[in-house]
């Protein structure tokens, strides 16, 4: 009778950390993860979350998105590439025991977010860098590789509902919003060929030409004015999630 109830009492003292005066599981560091794929202004992507402690997880994830298109602009014909690439790591804290409301501070560790093009005038036609205007020469026509992109580290605050690790069930759907600090972009237009005047006289090239540059460094603060915005970046993300 003494060992059985010990056995018993050792068990319970064992068993006692599981579970909390509810009757419910206790969460203990790492002991589940939850998965889930998303939508978000940072593109499609997938996320990992796994608990700290009862209020406090883990989580991270990568997103990718790629858009192609072609336009033109004052006399420059584009082949552009918007390019989506990220991850990130947040802690995501938890104040209250239901309701699932977080704030997630965090950061993109890795920004691969850029837009690249190909840009071509040919020769003969005219085109216009900072209210100037110029023609490619026939002889050596204006091609540029135009690129904009951002600091590859930036940190990045969330809020939000829902939680990848649900107390009492597996399936979630988070929703967040919040903001990237990636700072202005940088933005250079890499123009080379030669120029004339409109009328075909003075032809020259962009490389050597301080005129030239001037006038192209103009036409990039230009471009990096029209995107400053972008240096806190909007986040709306909404999933679906899976506690294994």
């Amino acid at each position: 009778m003494i060992r059985t109830f010990s056995c018993a009492a050792l068990l319970c003292v064992l068993a006692a950390p599981l579970f909390s005066a509810a009757g419910q599981e206790t969460i203990r560091p790492f002991s589940t993860v939850g998965v889930g794929v998303k939508i978000s202004t940072l593109g499609p992507g997938i996320e990992v979350a796994t608990p700290l402690t009862e209020h406090l997880n883990l989580s991270g994830g990568f997103n990718m998105f790629r858009y192609d298109r072609n336009f033109s602009s004052n006399g420059v014909s584009y082949a552009a590439e918007l390019r989506l690439r990220s991850a990130e790591l947040h802690l995501d804290y938890f104040p209250f025991k239901h309701g699932g409301f977080h704030i997630s501070p965090g950061a993109l560790i890795y920004n691969g977010d850029q837009a690249t093009a190909n840009a071509s005038i040919p020769g003969g036609d005219t085109f216009t860098l900072n209210h100037v205007d110029f023609m490619s020469d026939p002889a050596s026509p204006v091609t540029g590789t135009p690129k904009l992109d951002f600091v590859k580290a930036a940190p990045m605050i969330l809020a939000g509902f829902g939680n990848l690790i649900p107390r009492t069930k597996h399936w979630s759907v988070p929703f967040a919003v919040g903001v990237v600090f990636q700072g202005t972009p940088k933005i250079g237009l890499n123009l080379s060929g030669n120029v004339c005047a409109p009328d075909g006289t003075n032809c020259r090239s962009i490389a050597s030409d301080a005129s030239v540059q001037a006038n192209i460094q103009a036409q990039q603060d230009r471009y990096k004015s029209d995107f400053n915005v972008a240096k806190y970046y909007p986040i709306i993300s909404i999933g679906i999630g899976y506690k294994f």
